[in-house]
């Protein structure tokens, strides 16, 4: 099984992140029926009030758990993450997605 960690930087503001966090509310449901998904969430970060904390205010960040790699192609492929990027266009600066293995 692959974790898959989509960092998303959001433009400044508290109101571009919430358009997109809204965005992926309606499309949640429909993403974790999907062949092969096992986990799909975004996480933003917690206000810890810690000295070794990093906060990213515009930021989330999605943890998925794939079967494979052809499952998450397919996913990036549908209807809903097709209609999601659209809504979110003007609000997302850039994503970097990474696709992780166990490590032992």
């Amino acid at each position: 099984m692959l974790t898959v960690i989509a960092d998303i930087r959001t433009r400044p503001g508290q109101h571009h992140r919430q358009a997109v966090l809204d965005a992926f509310a309606k499309i949640v449901p429909s993403v974790l029926q999907e062949a092969g998904c096992h986990g799909y969430a975004p996480l933003i970060d917690h206000n810890a009030q810690v000295v070794f904390q990093a906060s990213f205010p515009d930021a989330i960040t999605m943890v998925e758990k794939w079967d494979s790699v052809a499952h998450l192609q397919a996913h990036l492929n549908t209807a809903h993450m097709k209609a999601w990027a659209e809504e979110v266009k003007d609000h997302v600066l850039d994503t970097r997605i990474r696709i992780l293995e166990a490590g032992i």
